[in-house]
């Protein structure tokens, strides 16, 4: 599926240059002269190599579709995770870097959804929210105003987050994985 240049959304995965990339962040700009264009920071999936390219909206990319498939994580094996197909309870090893920044996120026996291209897994997708508990808060400063006085916490999990000054250590919380953010207290 063929998409202008402009519509690359964070997430997509788009074929060019002959690989298979994923887009991370994207900043649209409109230059005083000139057209817009879409500056992409794209991860080739298949070496990791990391790239910044422009889009012009004349331009167009070939949105690659991908199969996915549900897989249990199992546990670790040195720079390997180990993850278990749902169907057929096969075992696979993968990179612990295919994960990135998600990858403290991950948890004994989570349900993810790896992402396949030509049954070749490419990507894992955790959960969009996951519980954690709180091990380390800062005290709250006071004289601060509520709405802008977040404060350092420290995840089980060693991820350090922005939280509320009401959340104190030892409360479960649950947290956005791909923002790294607060997003309520754990029901």
């Amino acid at each position: 599926m063929k998409i202008s240049g402009v519509d690359i959304r964070p997430g997509n995965i788009i074929e060019y240059e002959g690989g298979i990339w994923k887009v991370a962040k994207i900043q649209h700009t409109q230059p005083g002269k000139g057209g817009a264009y879409m500056q992409v920071e794209m991860k080739n999936l298949q070496d990791g190599r990391k790239t910044n390219v422009r889009f012009r909206s004349a331009d167009t990319v070939e949105k690659v579709r991908l199969d996915t498939k549900d897989y249990q994580f199992l546990y670790e094996d040195g720079e390997m995770l180990v993850f278990m197909d749902q169907d057929t309870f096969e075992q696979i090893n993968l990179p612990a870097d295919l994960l990135g920044d998600a990858r403290p996120f991950l948890q004994d026996g989570m349900q993810v959804k790896l992402e396949l291209w030509e049954e070749k897994p490419i990507s894992v997708e955790l959960p969009a929210q996951i519980e954690a508990e709180i091990v380390e808060a800062d005290a709250v400063v006071k004289g601060q105003t509520a709405s802008s006085s977040y404060k350092p916490a420290i995840l089980d999990n060693g991820v350090r987050i922005m939280v509320p000054p009401h959340i104190e250590s030892g409360t479960r919380i649950v947290v956005d994985v791909y923002e790294q953010s607060y997003v309520g207290k754990a029901g």
